[in-house]
């Protein structure tokens, strides 16, 4: 019986898992992946107390944090969370369950798909998410962005410098922050493709090309790229809560200022969560605030 499950290992249950270990209560950490999305982020520039530093950096200086203190941590798939006999009982792919008076979610997101004929078939033989990952696979290879934020122009401005073109093709025009856009939106080796969607992904044992259509005109074209980045946004981890806490329209756990949930004794916290905003910088306040209230509620408890 623990007095904390945290339900995630990116920036805000990393945070979570050290301002509750500092109240003394007894945390158990589940996740996947260590670090999260910020495993994989590029270049960092709005985290405070840092002018540059890469996400895999950062999370280093994270993990440190957590090193210090006596947190349990569990690698695993958390498939369900339910409630007996007054306590939240997390239950991961492997059959382990874990017995807790409280508990943090902050499972963040995961990459939307595009679901273009193609894409799963050919995800890993030149369809990837994560440019961070794997550019440097596409040296001197044409390649093509699909998406308009942030996260595309990107990886956008992680592929200039190795590949040898990239397309990058949005809906609408790019709503990426200025300063992004200002890195790409001269580079030599760069088409922009606005008013596009993609129809289909070709390939046999790895991807030879994209084939779009003019939303102005619904006439086809065929890029020949040897690769396909995926960056259209993404999706809540919240499949595992389905029944117990309210989601709101986008799929993410509804949250007061103070992260606690319409399940007393549950919190949300980082992108999972209705919070408007998804930066690292707030995902890990969030993070210690609903730690402070699973201590708070906590204290209230008989």
């Amino acid at each position: 019986m623990y007095d904390v499950t945290i339900i995630g290992m990116g920036p805000a249950g990393l945070t979570a898992a050290v301002y509750a270990a500092r109240k003394k209560l007894s945390t158990v950490l589940i996740g996947e992946k260590y670090g999260g999305q910020m495993a994989t982020a590029p270049g960092v520039e709005n985290y405070m107390g840092f002018q540059y530093i890469e996400g895999p950096e950062l999370l280093a200086k994270f993990e440190e944090n957590v090193e210090k203190y006596p947190v349990v941590r569990v690698e695993g798939r958390v498939v369900k969370i339910g409630r007996q006999n007054g306590q939240f009982v997390t239950r991961t792919a492997d059959g382990r369950e874990f017995s807790s008076r409280t508990v943090i979610v902050a499972t963040g997101k995961v990459p939307r798909r595009l679901n273009a004929p193609g894409e799963r078939e050919l995800t890993g033989r030149g369809v990837s998410y994560c440019a961070v990952c794997d550019a440097p696979l596409f040296a001197g290879m044409e390649v093509a962005v699909v998406g308009g934020g942030n996260a595309a122009l990107s990886a956008a401005y992680d592929l200039i410098k190795i590949a040898k073109h990239v397309h990058v093709i949005s809906l609408e025009d790019w709503i990426a922050d200025p300063v992004i856009i200002d890195k790409v939106k001269d580079a030599p080796n760069l088409t922009k493709l606005v008013g596009y969607e993609t129809v289909r992904i070709e390939g046999e044992d790895r991807v030879t090309g994209i084939v779009l259509r003019s939303l102005a005109t619904g006439e086809e074209k065929k890029l020949p790229v040897q690769g396909v980045f995926v960056e259209v946004g993404s999706v809540p981890s919240t499949d595992f809560v389905d029944g117990l806490l309210e989601l709101n329209e986008k799929g993410e756990i509804k949250v007061e200022c103070d992260c606690t949930t319409s399940v007393p004794g549950a919190f949300a916290a980082g992108d999972v969560s209705s919070i408007p905003e998804k930066q690292v910088i707030v995902a890990a306040g969030e993070g210690a605030k609903a730690a402070l209230g699973a201590y708070r509620y906590l204290l209230n408890q008989k």
